[in-house]
């Protein structure tokens, strides 16, 4: 007797899905807001559930990090590289303005005071 391999199971890619009309309102109005058909929709929210719950059980189940490896990777990110970005890698120039901006706020006087009044 010639142990043979059972072929997969084929793949349904139609099955018939029971929402909640409630539900399938919200979806409808969402899936039209961002142009997309309501199968595709239910498809991306499905994909990012799938992701999410196996994005939880790998963080649960995976090497912890230690202070050592820790202390390392901070090293190298603070050390910064020479070499100039190459194109199409350099930092937005509405990301720098927005930066200053964000910058200069946290260097005024009456932020730096309301800092100092909410820590006691």
């Amino acid at each position: 007797m010639s142990m043979q391999a059972k072929k997969p199971a084929k793949i349904r890619n139609k099955f018939a899905l029971r929402l909640m009309p409630s539900v399938r309102l919200g979806a409808e109005k969402i899936s039209a807001s961002e142009g997309v058909s309501l199968n595709q929709f239910i498809n991306v929210a499905i994909a990012e559930k799938v992701a999410r719950v196996e994005h939880d059980r790998w963080a649960v189940n995976r090497e912890p990090v230690d202070d050592a490896a820790r202390a390392d990777a901070l090293d190298l990110l603070r050390r910064g590289g020479r070499l100039a970005p190459e194109p199409g890698d350099e930092v937005p120039a509405e990301y720098l303005d927005w930066k200053r901006r964000k910058g200069a706020a946290k260097a005024s006087k009456s932020s730096q005071a309301r800092v100092r009044a909410a820590r006691g």
